[in-house]
């Protein structure tokens, strides 16, 4: 079957770790289901899988990717929740020995994906499988960090930092849909005016904002903690997810512990929190940003255009 696959794992020049090609199909495990592949995001963690990171040169080779549609041998589309964890667990993604497909199972970057049969979920009604392949990662992640995790209320305000990375461009969409008031605070000034055309009053890095926010949503860390703690009102909820700017943040905790702010991770989300966003955007009519598809032999050129930090919303692979 064609599939996107990490050959070998290279830190230096991850692309030269990628394969795109026929490889044999892997064995499904007892209890899961096969699907043949409609639709794929790529996801920055595709490119860190490449790099090594989360992925070791003795699982290789492993085939990339963690959001996807599909269809069943009975015809219906179902979105795949990517998280692997013990299901007796309320919250899986606070298993310890959690994983998601393409770390220690095959990901779906391929003509055929195997999960368990209890992460598919109805594809939401009416949409595109290029939309919906958009929800388990980017999407799924924001919609956690705003309401799970960030807690945010009614006619809240959120600081969104960046403009058009998956998760950023994901939860200034969710967070407007939420009925928040929605600022977002990105470098260049074209991805600021898209971020605009998004409902989100566009601020440059650093900038005052005309109010103190509810919650803060970054994936960026360390260049903007500081900007993100001061933008907070008393009692706010910094959430992160990622550090694509660097880990190595400086806190000013007097700001931390006169306000009493939060501090707050996040790591994707629960099947039941897909369920929650998928029924969300179907009564809302909320559609992901997509930036750009491309077909499944071109996942080179998809991960390439994730890569150059130039995408504005989600990039997505089709299988016709």
């Amino acid at each position: 079957m064609l599939a996107a696959y990490a050959r070998n794992v290279n830190p230096d020049d991850r692309f030269s770790a990628l394969s795109v090609g026929e490889i044999d199909p892997p064995e499904t495990p007892p209890e899961w289901t096969r699907l043949r592949l409609a639709a794929a995001a790529v996801n920055h963690h595709d490119l860190w899988s490449l790099s090594g990171v989360g992925l070791r040169q003795e699982q290789c080779p492993m085939i990339l990717g963690t959001d996807a549609v599909g269809l069943t041998d009975d015809g219906e589309e179902v979105v795949v929740h990517s998280v692997i964890a013990d299901p007796s667990i309320e919250d899986e993604t606070l298993d310890p020995k959690r994983s998601l497909l393409s770390e220690l199972y095959p990901g779906t970057l391929a003509e055929s994906v195997a999960v368990p049969a209890r992460n598919l979920l109805p594809k939401p009604a009416g949409w595109s499988a290029a939309e919906a392949a958009c929800l388990p990662t980017a999407y799924l992640t924001a919609w956690r960090m705003l309401t799970t995790r960030g807690r945010l209320p009614k006619d809240g305000a959120v600081l969104v930092q960046g403009t058009g990375g998956g998760v950023a461009s994901a939860a200034i969409v969710l967070a407007r849909a939420l009925g928040a008031r929605v600022y977002a605070a990105g470098r260049a000034p074209e991805r600021r005016a898209r971020a605009a055309d998004l409902g989100a009053e566009a601020v440059e890095p650093g900038e005052r904002l005309p109010e103190r926010v509810d919650v803060v949503v970054d994936s960026v860390g360390e260049p903007v903690v500081e900007h993100s703690i001061k933008s907070l009102k008393p009692g706010g909820r910094l959430v992160t997810c990622g550090v694509t700017g660097g880990h190595a943040a400086r806190v000013d905790l007097r700001h931390v512990f006169f306000k009493q702010l939060e501090i707050v991770g996040s790591t994707m989300g629960t099947r039941d929190e897909l369920a929650g966003l998928i029924a969300f955007c179907e009564e809302l009519d909320v559609r992901p940003v997509i930036d750009s598809t491309h077909a499944l032999t071109d996942a080179e050129a998809a991960l390439r255009r994730l890569d150059s930090g130039e995408a504005f919303g989600k990039v997505v692979l089709t299988v016709s």
